[in-house]
């Protein structure tokens, strides 16, 4: 594999309308060494194309051999070196508008492990994505299907409702729709638990529980991802009004967050598309 011969790395380059799909996606990556205290905003799957790879996560070592990956849950420190001489690796990370749904859908877990004879089927998954990515008639329905189809390799029981659940539907969907609405204006935890009548503490342990974040990481990440839309679709505006139209008053904060939340600057984001 030459590294000169493709770009391995491919960001969406849709605006955010599908309930899932994928953020970025990329197969033949020679494995670079990654440390992420922090972990990574969304799920995130890496498998071993070619050679071995060493995990490091919640206090436990892990060898990732050929065909062999792992899904890892969105905050959940991590880091992963090469173990031989060489280590590429097929990657994706899921996104969408039902991104905050995913921790139930996949049983609340931390990490999930694939084996490589599942490995083998994904692997043909991600690169029928892959190849598709240049294809003008592959549009974004087709993305999100084959992203959810993708998925169905990691969830036990897919039949997950939320609807059903009352203080789901009395506390947390009314404060995802009041983000999803006023993201660009001057909101904290702080409101939005007045809004429903709690405490932020009480709100923040509900979404925790039903969709495996807290308040403040889901509307940061909403956020990151409106401003990931503006970068893709609005190539000359500039990097502070994007803070502004996504409801961050410090262009500083901003960029600290979004390479927080994405590993790299908005301008880094800007230049891969």
């Amino acid at each position: 594999m030459k590294q000169g011969d493709f770009m391995p790395i491919k960001i969406r380059k849709t605006l955010l309308h599908e309930p899932i799909t994928f953020d970025t996606i990329g197969n033949h990556w020679e494995q670079v060494p990654i440390y992420r205290p922090n972990g990574y905003p969304l799920y995130h799957y890496l498998q071993t194309e070619k050679g071995v790879g060493k995990i490091e996560i919640q206090g436990k070592s892990y060898l990732l051999n050929e065909n062999e990956g792992i899904l890892i849950a969105p905050f959940i420190p991590h880091s992963y070196a090469k173990k031989t001489d060489e280590w590429f690796t097929m990657f994706i990370t899921f996104t969408g508008t039902m991104e905050s749904s995913l921790s139930q859908a996949l049983g609340n877990k931390q990490i999930i492990f694939i084996p490589k004879e599942q490995g083998i089927i994904i692997a043909k998954e991600l690169f029928d994505m892959i190849s598709q990515y240049e294809n003008p008639s592959a549009d974004a329905k087709y993305f999100s299907l084959a992203s959810y189809h993708l998925l169905m390799n990691f969830i036990d029981n897919s039949a997950f409702n939320l609807l059903n659940e009352p203080l789901y539907q009395k506390y947390v969907l009314p404060v995802i729709k009041e983000i999803e609405t006023s993201y660009a204006s001057e909101i904290t935890v702080q409101k939005l638990s007045q809004q429903v009548y709690v405490t932020p503490q009480y709100l923040s342990r509900l979404f925790s529980k039903f969709l495996g974040c807290s308040v403040y990481k889901y509307l940061t990440n909403y956020r990151i991802n409106k401003a990931k839309e503006l970068l893709l679709t609005h190539q000359r505006m500039e990097i502070q009004q994007i803070s502004q139209l996504v409801g961050f008053l410090d262009t500083s904060h901003f960029i600290a967050m979004f390479k927080k939340f994405t590993g790299i600057t908005p301008l880094d984001f800007r230049k891969l598309n």
